[in-house]
């Protein structure tokens, strides 16, 4: 087991190093896995471009559920740029405490057009799989895509998406973004700077209401699903309902230097549903990561 975890490190340290990472998504709590926007503005007018990256986070939420189950998980990750417009995305993930070590990974493609200043859009699709000895602990293998309008008010980005989810039951998704980002002057022969994106994220979806004998209802997201475990029973009265789930608020700060750019990104995330009774996905989040233009 030793010598096999061993192997395991040296491949997913030798993917890193020779184009293996870029940042998720961040729809909520976007995913770990897709290039910074300094860096990729740092590309522009380059017909090809190559990112790689590694990132490690205290838990993974993705579209109102926890991915890493309240663990730690690290990821690496490659990404190829057409003409700054559309990228191809793998990545791969760790969660602490699981076996396999690479307990899941996501491809992923996202095309982006800027038509002026002030209005943009952009489409993605993302392909989840699951380990199979792990589908029963963290999630089913799923697709999802999504399609987001951006408009620039100057002193306010807004993005809002509209997405589903598609595995053994489909789901429907609404997120509106809104953040400020702003850099600092350029220094060390104009090659550096900080830049800072705070944001708050708003997402909607479909939850479940259960309703016992007794009159009580709670709200939960679709996280928790009693039913698929054989809890319905003839007491509770299970109904689903669309709308507000959560609100992620983070603090994106970035070093960038030439081809690199180290980031941290603390958040915390405020559920907007009932979970008496559950697992809620209440809490602070942090993530680090360093991503490089190899070219």
């Amino acid at each position: 087991m030793k010598g096999r975890f061993s192997i395991t490190v040296a491949i997913a340290c030798w993917l890193m190093l020779q184009a293996s990472l870029i940042n998720l998504p961040a729809q909520s709590q976007a995913d770990p896995g897709s290039s910074p926007d300094t860096l990729s503005a740092a590309g522009k007018g380059t017909v090809h471009s190559l990112y790689a990256g590694a990132g490690y986070g205290n838990n993974m939420m993705y579209l109102g559920t926890t991915m890493s189950q309240d663990h730690g998980f690290g990821y690496a990750s490659a990404s190829y740029g057409l003409m700054d417009k559309l990228y191809l995305t793998a990545t791969g993930y760790t969660i602490t405490g699981f076996s396999p070590f690479i307990a899941y990974y996501n491809l992923g493609a996202t095309f982006n057009h800027t038509f002026n200043s002030w209005f943009d859009i952009s489409t993605s699709l993302s392909r989840y799989n699951v380990a199979e000895s792990l589908q029963d602990t963290l999630f089913s293998n799923f697709t999802y895509a999504d399609a987001t309008l951006g408009f620039d008010w100057r002193i306010l980005y807004s993005k809002i998406s509209i997405g589903g989810l598609f595995a053994d039951g489909s789901q429907l998704y609404l997120q509106t973004r809104h953040s400020r980002y702003f850099e600092t002057p350029s220094f060390a022969k104009d090659k550096a700077f900080f830049a800072f994106d705070p944001y708050i994220n708003i997402l909607f979806g479909k939850m479940v209401s259960m309703e016992n004998s007794g009159g009580t209802t709670t709200t939960v997201s679709p996280g928790y699903r009693p039913w698929k475990n054989g809890g319905q029973g003839s007491s509770t009265i299970y109904t689903e309902i669309f709308g507000p789930m959560e609100i992620d608020f983070g603090l994106p700060i970035s070093f960038s230097y030439d081809f690199f750019s180290l980031e941290i990104e603390p958040g915390y995330v405020l559920p907007l549903y009932s979970e008496t009774g559950t697992t809620g996905m209440k809490g602070f989040l942090f993530t680090a990561s360093a991503f490089f233009r190899i070219f």
